[in-house]
């Protein structure tokens, strides 16, 4: 795969500030495990290569398991999930392919018995936040590890 242009340096100012506001995510209410979670299963569902790379190498440094990793593309069907893991898992998969009649109240309803008010709409964030970097990384082709040494994620060993 040849990358397209280097969107980061041709709109650095853009780039810069929607990394910020990606990283002011890191203290949401929701934990640093589920976002892992949800990050690699919005950019599996958008195809972003960089993105799945990226989120599978931090979810190692921070001690996810491989096998919790490997059942994320088949969560419902899996035991390794917790309810309230499932929870963002299925906010996550409609508000990144939201169906023509938009969220299902039955589905806001399963969602809210797990989070709160607070914590749906901090996700609602993040979920808005890992879609928009899948978009540009998708369109313009990001090459996978390519940030590793950047981002210290070499120190997952998974190359």
């Amino acid at each position: 795969m040849t990358p397209r242009i280097n969107y980061a340096e041709q709109s650095s100012e853009y780039f810069k500030k929607f990394a910020a506001f990606s990283t002011a995510l890191n203290g949401s209410s929701i934990e640093a495990g589920t976002r892992h979670l949800v990050e690699i299963r919005a950019s599996q569902l958008n195809g972003c290569g960089l993105c799945v790379d990226m989120h599978i190498k931090q979810a190692t440094i921070h001690g996810e398991r491989p096998l919790r990793l490997h059942h994320l593309a088949i969560w419902r069907e899996s035991p390794l999930f917790a309810p309230r893991e499932r929870a963002c898992l299925a906010w996550t998969e409609v508000l990144t392919k939201i169906p023509e009649h938009g969220v299902p109240d039955e589905l806001y309803e399963r969602v809210r018995t797990q989070l709160s008010e607070k914590e749906v709409s901090d996700l609602t964030f993040i979920v808005m936040s890992i879609n928009a970097w899948n978009r540009a990384n998708v369109a313009f082709k990001t090459v996978p590890g390519a940030f590793d040494a950047a981002y210290g994620l070499d120190k997952a060993r998974l190359n």
